[in-house]
């Protein structure tokens, strides 16, 4: 089964959406198998996180902004904005995609953790994420 899931992103941080995600593979009806993800753009990328804390959202946001300065000199990509290029370097450092086993029609994530779209450009987008169940 492939899917197209839209994740809404009002701008930059981690942008939970597990419950889609499960969702999904709940109409899938596989007792086991693989969920894999992949995000098709170059400014933002998928992670396992922790959903239960949004203070370990905060931190791992400001920490990938510190790494990655807006406005740095040496950047010569900057046609669609000072968040553009360094947009492109968090994804780059970051992953566009994640497998996720599904055990007993469940996705097997640990107690704390969910899955995120990490937005690294400021503007209000919608995302696409290709949803591979197998």
């Amino acid at each position: 089964m492939v899917r197209r899931l839209r994740v809404h992103s009002p701008g930059q941080g981690l942008h939970e959406f597990t419950q889609s995600l499960s969702q999904l593979v709940s109409e899938a009806g596989l007792k086991e198998g693989l969920c894999t993800l992949f995000v098709q753009h170059t400014s933002a990328s998928l992670v396992i996180q922790e959903n239960a804390d949004p203070s370990a959202r905060r931190d791992l946001e400001r920490w990938l902004s510190r790494l990655v300065a807006e406005g740095d000199e040496l950047y010569t990509h900057t046609s669609e904005g000072s968040d553009d290029m360094p947009a492109h370097i968090k994804a780059a450092l970051t992953s566009t995609s994640v497998a996720i086993p599904i055990i007993e029609g469940r996705l097997a994530l640990g107690s704390w953790q969910g899955v995120f779209l990490w937005e690294h450009r400021r503007l209000h987008s919608e995302r696409t994420v290709i949803v591979h169940i197998v």
